[in-house]
Parts: C-alpha cells; sequence; structure tokens
C-alpha cells in the first residue's frame, strides 16, 4: 500500500506529463491519465464552452463538473481555485468577479503553473495569480477568500480531512465553496481500487459520497448542498485492464456507483462557541 506521499508523487507525475497532452487526448483517457479507451470516457463531458470567459487553451479536459457555474461568484470577491491546472477555472472565475476581484489558482506540479502563466500573460489577465503549493497547506493567508473552487481534484488528495481543514482556514467568515468531485456508492472492486494509474485518473481516490458529506460538515460547514449529481459510467474496454470478465459483471450489475457531485458549503459567519459538558446547550 503506497504512503501519502508515494501517492501525491505518483499524481504530480502523471499530471506533469497530462500539462504536455492536448485536450482530445485528455478527454479520451481517466481524467488523462492514460488513452485507454475506444468509447467515449463521459467523466470529462461537461460542456464549458457556453460560459463567459472560457478560454480553450487553458480546458485540458480534465474536470468532472462545472463548480464556476454554481460558485455564485460577485464582482470584487477574492476567488482561490483549487488544483487550477492551465487555469480555466480561474479564467471562468475571472469573468465573473471583474476587474475589481482577484483570483488565485494554486498547483502542485511545475509543469501546469507553467502553462497556467503563460496562459493569463499572453491573454494580459493581471488580477490572475497562479502559486504552486499543497493544497493541504495552502500558501495564502487565513480569512481572506470570498469563494473556493475546485474541479476533480480533492478525489486525487489522499488527506481530504486536511484540504477540508485548510479551505475553512482561508476563507473569510461567511465565505463559501463550490467543488466538484468523485465520489463512490458502495465499494470497487479491488483491482480498481490498488491501481496506481486508475488513483491518478480520479478513481480509485474517491471516497463514500456520505463520509465527504460528513467529513464537511464536521469541519464547521454549514448550508450544505449538493448542486448537481451525475453518474459516472467506465466503459468495458477500460474495467478489462483491471478486472477480470467475472469482476466486470459484477460491478457493472451491482450496486456500487461512481459519481460527480458538486457541493456548495458556507463558513459560518461566526464562530460557533465550544459546548462546556453539562451545560445542556448541544
Amino acid at each position: 500500500m503506497q504512503t501519502e506521499e508515494q501517492l501525491k508523487e505518483i499524481v504530480r507525475k502523471k499530471y506533469s506529463e497530462i500539462a504536455l497532452q492536448d485536450k482530445e487526448t485528455n478527454m479520451s483517457s481517466c481524467c488523462g491519465a492514460g488513452g485507454c479507451s475506444t468509447e467515449v470516457y463521459n467523466i470529462m463531458s461537461e460542456d464549458y464552452t457556453t460560459l463567459n470567459g472560457y478560454n480553450a487553451e487553458a480546458d485540458l479536459g480534465l474536470g468532472c463538473g462545472m463548480p464556476t457555474q454554481f460558485a455564485k461568484i460577485q464582482k470584487g470577491d477574492l476567488v482561490v481555485d483549487l488544483g487550477s491546472g492551465a487555469g480555466n477555472d480561474c479564467f471562468i472565475a475571472r469573468h465573473e468577479t471583474g476587474e475589481t476581484g482577484k483570483v488565485i489558482g494554486i498547483d502542485f506540479t511545475p509543469a501546469m503553473i507553467d502553462k497556467a502563466r503563460h496562459n493569463a500573460e499572453v491573454r494580459g489577465f493581471n488580477n490572475v495569480e497562479f502559486r504552486q503549493g499543497d493544497i493541504e497547506h495552502m500558501p495564502i493567508t487565513a480569512n481572506v477568500a470570498d469563494v473556493i473552487v475546485s474541479n476533480c481534484v480533492l478525489n486525487l488528495v489522499p488527506n481530504k480531512n486536511a484540504v477540508l481543514k485548510d479551505i475553512y482556514r482561508v476563507l473569510k467568515p461567511g465565505g463559501h465553496f463550490s467543488i466538484s468531485d468523485v465520489v463512490l456508492v458502495g465499494a470497487l472492486p479491488e483491482g480498481l481500487r490498488k491501481d496506481a494509474e486508475m488513483y491518478a485518473g480520479c478513481v480509485a481516490g474517491a471516497i463514500q459520497k456520505e463520509v465527504y458529506l460528513e467529513l464537511i460538515q464536521a469541519n464547521g460547514f454549514e448550508n450544505i448542498i449538493i448542486q448537481k449529481e451525475k453518474p459516472i459510467v467506465i466503459p468495458n474496454d477500460i474495467l478489462k485492464n483491471y478486472l477480470s470478465q467475472s469482476e466486470i459483471d459484477a460491478f457493472t450489475t451491482g450496486s456500487t456507483g461512481i459519481f460527480s457531485i458538486t457541493v456548495f458549503a458556507q463558513k459560518p459567519l461566526t464562530e460557533k462557541a465550544a459546548c462546556a459538558p453539562g451545560s445542556g446547550c448541544c
């Protein structure tokens, strides 16, 4: 079993390669992790082209939702994008927050940071900044962000609880996030769960939907809403690389489901007071 650091290195290496691939290659693969399907792998089927601020060169086709569409960004907001890639969601957020706002993208892959900075520079986007860093320990001051967005990234992080804690730290009181991610209902087959390529492909790193929502609540967030949910279907020509035919049959006819969900949650305006034992306030 890989350690957290080993899993992070798998992701860093794979996404460094993805940064150099074109969108068509990424969209026909497992979150860009490998061109292993002759069918359309619709985990990346969301169409960003209808959103204002869209830039095709910044869209690597790696997302599993469109969190910026649901993020309720206002003019002048400071928006942070976790796992910003080539800058796709950042540039859409920039359109929403306007010239008076600011967008900060965070990614821990140097090749992605370089690509995003180039995309921003050639477009003259002076209020979009990209910082290299780990989203478990964001290089951002506490209580500054109005909105945090992220697209198909938390499932790549072994310690999701640490990310949620840092999201809470960085958001202003009353600030909110809108995050698209991959979650599970039921257990993945062992062949999918343990494979490093499928981890980098966003599936093996996903956790149970109920656990995911409980983590958000346990970290102090409120007004938790699922803004969008859709099933993700893995084609048989991908599954056969990891499972036997009998395992494929059991997986595709069983109760296990893989879903993309976009979740909204808010940091309270005021910190909830600690409840002393026996006080009756709980």
